[in-house]
């Protein structure tokens, strides 16, 4: 593990409680500050807390909250409840693993995008929906998936960007 990843799940443990019923909240923690808890993670914070680490994986496995792999930068849902299914969900959701290369429950391999797949978004009326983090895409097409991707990427890239200018802007002043 990293020693920057190490020195996080140190600062974040020693900031809980570490009493009984503390290992939600510590997981909590890690997956708000490292964005998942990898099994490497849990051993880390059994051997500092000494909460046996079945107990946490019990729990980073039994809700749903918890990722036991990085996510992607986006996170795309394909609802596929009964009229999205109807609508076409099925073609959607291969069309975006053509897309992006994440299969559905994956993370591609650049870590751009996660697909998952729900079972209702709630937008019946839109079918089929996609949704891409908080963005609401409504009578979604195969052939419109490549587009909604790239315009997904761009705006990722130059997120990315502009962090890394931050920072080395930052760098140089200092």
């Amino acid at each position: 593990m990293e020693a920057a990843v190490q020195e996080q799940l140190t600062a974040i443990i020693k900031e809980a409680n570490v009493e009984r019923g503390a290992a939600i909240p510590i997981l909590q923690a890690v997956q708000n500050k490292l964005g998942y808890v990898s099994k490497e993670m849990i051993e880390t914070i059994s051997e500092q807390t000494g909460i046996p680490a079945s107990d946490l994986y019990g729990v980073a496995t039994f809700y749903s909250q918890f990722y036991m792999e990085p996510r992607g930068q986006n996170i795309v849902k394909v609802c596929h409840g009964t009229a999205c299914h109807l609508a076409g969900a099925g073609r959607v959701a291969t069309a975006l693993e053509m897309a992006t290369g994440a299969k559905d429950g994956q993370t591609s391999e650049d870590r751009m995008f996660t697909h998952e797949r729900v079972a209702c978004l709630g937008c019946c009326s839109l079918a089929p929906v996609v949704m891409v983090n908080e963005e609401v895409h409504a009578n979604v097409r195969p052939e419109r998936v490549n587009a909604l991707m790239r315009k997904y990427r761009k705006a990722s890239e130059t997120k990315n960007s502009e962090g890394t200018n931050r920072v080395a802007e930052q760098q140089h002043t200092e």
